[in-house]
């Protein structure tokens, strides 16, 4: 399989390349291209979190409370909105009497999946989430963050006997399924990520790549069809760039929306 990367993976490769490549031949790890031993995936990610960093701190500043400006006006709507899509919308239709406090988490996560899924749409980067890694990565910070919370408002044993069911003489057979069926949530929110942002990008290659060879060869029947359909890859950019944004914003949405409803059935008192 051909191994793409961007001129930043390669520019982070030259600059920390061989110390990478030093910590993993300590840790007896051998990655699949030495020449690029941080990938292309790690790379973005990092660059995902660099920007959002930057973005923050720039809002931060420009915070007023008389004179809003764009960039608040959309920070704002990504927490709450007239539509109920917001961060603190999900959450405290979801999440219970105590949504504020999950606002952090489940935002800074939401957050993160959305620029990373937006990376895709520029063609000098690529979605860090398009790799099963990250969006993993993602699932299990989720994860780990809605049991966490359900032991803190229970306690352990108190979150142990949600799973047990509120039938004594089912508990043998619901405990186990329960636990199968909570942790299943982990593939059900990598993979749904990971399978909608790997398949936009796909799709995009193999339609730019369709439409490139079929003007390609109308060219060498007649240079006036080659310019006709010369129309297609140059527009099919442009139309799957919005198609990518579109699904960027719905999977955040959905990793927003789910990790709410987690918390909220993790710290619900009766069920």
């Amino acid at each position: 399989m051909e191994h793409h990367v961007s001129w930043l993976t390669h520019l982070v490769n030259q600059l920390l390349g061989g110390p990478a490549l030093a910590l993993l031949n300590a840790l007896h790890i051998k990655p699949n291209y030495p020449d690029t031993p941080i990938p292309e995936y790690v790379v973005m990610a990092l660059t995902v979190l660099v920007v959002g960093t930057i973005l923050a701190l720039a809002l931060r500043a420009r915070l007023s409370v008389e004179r809003p400006g764009a960039s608040q006006q959309i920070a704002e709507l990504l927490l709450t909105n007239p539509m109920g899509l917001g961060i603190e919308d999900v959450l405290e239709e979801n999440a219970g009497h105590d949504w504020k406090r999950y606002v952090p988490m489940v935002g800074t996560v939401a957050l993160f999946i959305l620029l990373a899924n937006l990376f895709g749409a520029f063609p000098f980067l690529s979605a860090p989430t398009a790799n099963v890694s990250v969006p993993l990565a993602c699932a299990v910070i989720t994860f780990v963050y809605f049991n966490w919370q359900g032991i803190k408002h229970h306690g352990a044993g108190g979150y142990a006997k949600q799973f047990a069911g509120p039938v004594a003489w089912l508990s043998p057979l619901m405990f186990p399924v329960e636990i199968i069926s909570t942790t299943a949530r982990l593939l059900s929110l990598t993979v749904r990520l990971w399978a909608n942002i790997f398949a936009s990008d796909l799709i995009y290659g193999l339609f730019l790549g369709l439409f490139t060879g079929l003007t390609v060869w109308a060219g060498t029947k007649s240079a006036i069809a080659g310019i006709v359909l010369g129309v297609f890859p140059a527009l099919a950019p442009i139309a799957f760039i919005i198609l990518h944004v579109f699904v960027s914003v719905v999977q955040t949405y959905v990793f927003a929306i789910l990790p709410a409803v987690y918390i909220g059935l993790a710290t619900a008192d009766e069920h």
